[in-house]
């Protein structure tokens, strides 16, 4: 190939479309999967918590619900904080939230592979989308 063809307009868009492609096809799959694998570890750590120290944890509270007592809400910070302590309840509840990551991270990035598209039909689409799961992680936490 010649110098001048590989400066030419048509070469770069063909480069750039590639390295898009890439992305899209590589590093997408290897972020979900990652997010996948560590909330997997995380989910079943909790488990296993469980499992050694409060093997009842759930019988007991869904007794404790039953007799209209509610547990009170926790913020995140505390939640993480319990977690880190090996509450098994806050692991497996962290453990939740990052796998709900992985859907949210997937229309994420097409929400901005489609503006850097500049397909505002399926821009439309995905915030629509994204909005929706944003707003129904908030909704879920206050509610």
């Amino acid at each position: 190939m010649s110098k001048s063809a590989e400066h030419s307009p048509k070469f770069e868009h063909t480069a750039q479309s590639a390295d898009e492609d890439r992305i899209l096809r590589v590093w997408t799959p290897l972020l979900l999967r990652t997010i996948l694998v560590v909330a997997t570890i995380i989910l079943l750590g909790g488990l296993v918590l469980m499992g050694t120290h409060s093997p009842g944890f759930y019988a007991q509270r869904y007794h404790i619900i039953q007799g209209g007592h509610v547990h009170e809400k926790q913020t995140f910070v505390e939640l993480l904080q319990s977690a880190v302590e090996g509450d098994p309840h806050s692991v497996m509840t962290v453990g939740l939230f990052v796998l709900t990551l992985v859907p949210l991270a997937r229309v994420a990035f097409c929400f901005l592979l489609f503006i850097k598209e500049r397909d505002f039909a399926y821009v439309g689409f995905t915030a629509y989308v994204l909005a929706g799961l944003v707003f129904g992680m908030l909704l879920g936490r206050i509610g």
